[in-house]
């Protein structure tokens, strides 16, 4: 997920390290098939967040099921791709959390 939320640090803080943005590539992120349709989903709604006092709170489900609606998924095929926004949504908040 932090390939996602990467950021390349700012010339302020290379030259503070005395380092190159070459030292610093994108991750560089292969995705098994299974799950590109998730990624690319939450990719569409990522900035549809619920926000509370505190900061994200979880995905708007409302866009998630417009966007799921969209597609041309079966039953089972719609259950594996929320489940997956699911892992997604979490580790994301996650993510959020640590920086």
């Amino acid at each position: 997920m932090g390939a996602l939320y990467w950021r390349a640090p700012t010339e302020s803080e290379l030259t503070q390290l005395g380092l190159k943005a070459k030292h610093f590539p994108p991750p560089q992120v292969e995705l098994w098939p299974e799950c590109v349709l998730p990624i690319e989903l939450f990719s569409r709604v990522a900035t549809q967040w619920r926000v509370g006092a505190g900061g994200p709170i979880g995905l708007d489900y409302n866009v998630v099921y417009q966007e799921l609606q969209r597609g041309t998924l079966d039953s089972d095929q719609y259950d594996e791709v929320m489940a997956a926004i699911r892992v997604i949504e979490r580790a994301a908040l996650e993510q959020m959390q640590q920086e």
